[in-house]
């Protein structure tokens, strides 16, 4: 297991009622049944809005989220690379208050 994917679970574990699932093959946290975070090629990624949305797109290496590769992202959906992982666990907040 690699630290991306160790800090990935870390975080997830801290979030209560959180809970480990899948989302286009990939793993996902959800709360109450509904994604909110997912690990995607050694990156973090995040349903965010407003504010918070448009500072995480703003972090260098940051982009929306296109799961299928095919110009066609999410537009809520925020990847962030592991060049921002001390801020990996703010942004799994916002993404968990912003679902619950």
């Amino acid at each position: 297991m690699t630290k991306e994917e160790e800090l990935y679970l870390t975080i997830g574990k801290k979030l209560p009622g959180a809970e480990s699932s899948q989302m286009f093959g990939k793993p996902c946290l959800k709360i109450n049944g509904k994604a909110f975070a997912c690990f995607f090629q050694q990156c973090m990624v995040f349903k965010l809005a407003g504010h918070t949305h448009a500072e995480a797109l703003s972090l260098e290496g940051a982009q929306l989220f296109d799961p299928s590769g095919k110009g066609r992202p999410m537009k809520e959906w925020v990847q962030i690379p592991f060049n921002y992982a001390d801020e990996w666990n703010t942004y799994a907040i916002a993404a968990y208050e912003y679902v619950k």
